[in-house]
């Protein structure tokens, strides 16, 4: 059924505008009489929509339209009429209270370069809307609190903009919620621990100015993929890692300032394929428990302060692609760690190991070990929490801890 848009019923459309300006009935009376709005009202006159919740969605797309600063590919030159579902980055679908509705239903403006300084008004005000994907744009602003009212909304990603200050707060609201991708803005300040009590599989919040201990960031989640590179994380990875991220198939450390030892529960991260803490602060020997992280791929540790002998059972995992540990202070790698070198699988180089190229100088060697460095409870670095031939004597059971402070 085709829908006429008549003057009257442009009253409805300006019930949606009202919350953005005033709930006043005086500046109800400015928006219809004034300016603002009399374009769109006067192109609104006359328009065939095939579905009343397009024609509620047309006003604030053309007020957004009309606040984009810059659009090098012209992309908004096609937000022109009643086809909404034609306009470029607009998709539609039935919405899932009324299966032969046809509204909104994702957002895609994925490398656009929109400018506008703020989603406001817009985004938060589209009912239907379940994907929202905005990498690559030059868009600022806050994020309204109201985004939280939009039921479907499960996928969010404004990566790679200008938005700035703290963790925006309204996205602890957003139930729905199960992909958050806010990576490459500068976003400040710490991340609330809430948001790690989500139900996310996927969090990306990697290359901002986050600036807090690692460990008042984790908490009880079954996020499968999580980036926090790049940011100013630092302290200890703690000993609680493994409980908190058991099920991750990716953690992503490097370029923070996580420092002190490494401990024996990473063994624990079992479902995790790549673990990437390079270029931090991070000292000690490598934990033998490492072996046991059986799905492991790829395993960075470059750019360190580790020190001791490489593990021959990390060495030894099945399926490992790389191994990185340049940069650090390792004195001794045995014959399964020199093969996986030959292959270029083991990166050793930048270390202290005698008769290996490209190692540090012996002075800066002795001027590390020079200063006594210690971890708590080494005696765990030899625990294996897993049976593996060859290495292991007997098995130790998975639930059997490792003496641990916390």
């Amino acid at each position: 059924m085709q829908i006429i848009v008549s003057i009257s019923e442009l009253l409805v459309v300006v019930f949606v505008v009202i919350p953005h300006v005033n709930g006043s009935l005086g500046d109800l009376t400015s928006i219809v009489n004034g300016d603002p709005l009399k374009p769109i009202k006067d192109e609104l006159d006359g328009l065939v929509f095939i579905d009343q919740r397009l024609s509620v969605v047309y006003p604030l797309i053309q007020n957004f339209k009309n606040i984009i600063s810059s659009d090098p590919l012209n992309i908004t030159g096609s937000w022109v009429g009643s086809d909404i579902c034609n306009y470029t980055g607009f998709y539609c679908d039935n919405p899932p209270d009324n299966k032969t509705a046809i509204t909104v239903a994702s957002i895609d403006f994925n490398g656009f370069q929109l400018a506008a300084p703020s989603l406001n008004g817009f985004l938060d005000q589209l009912p239907d809307l379940a994907l929202f994907h905005a990498n690559s744009n030059f868009f600022s602003g806050t994020i309204s609190p109201k985004i939280a009212n939009l039921p479907y909304l499960y996928e969010f990603d404004i990566s790679n903009n200008l938005f700035s200050g703290p963790f925006p707060n309204s996205i602890l609201g957003m139930n729905s919620l199960s992909f958050l991708d806010i990576r490459f803005n500068s976003f400040t300040g710490s991340i609330p621990p809430q948001l790690f009590t989500k139900d996310l599989d996927i969090l990306f919040v990697n290359n901002n100015n986050f600036i807090q201990r690692l460990a008042d960031v984790l908490g009880n989640s079954h996020i499968l993929y999580l980036t926090l590179a790049n940011n100013k994380f630092y302290g200890p990875i703690p000993h609680s890692i493994a409980k908190y991220l058991s099920g991750l198939s990716e953690v992503l450390l490097l370029n923070n300032m996580l420092s002190g030892c490494l401990p024996y529960e990473l063994g624990f991260l079992k479902e995790t394929v790549v673990f990437d803490a390079g270029n931090n602060l991070l000292t000690g020997p490598i934990p033998f428990s490492l072996g046991c992280m059986k799905k492991a791929e790829v395993i960075n540790f470059a750019g360190n302060l580790l020190r001791g002998v490489v593990p021959e059972v990390v060495c030894a995992i099945n399926g490992l692609t790389n191994l990185s540990l340049s940069d650090n202070y390792f004195i001794q790698v045995g014959p399964i760690c020199r093969g996986l070198m030959r292959k270029g699988v083991v990166d050793v180089r930048n270390n202290c190991i005698p008769g290996l190229p490209a190692q540090r100088p012996v002075e800066e060697c002795v001027a590390f070990f020079a200063k006594p460095r210690y971890c708590s409870y080494l005696q765990t670095y030899h625990y294996l929490p897993c049976w593996l031939p060859g290495f292991s004597d007997s098995p130790m059971g998975l639930s059997e801890p490792a003496p641990s402070p916390i």
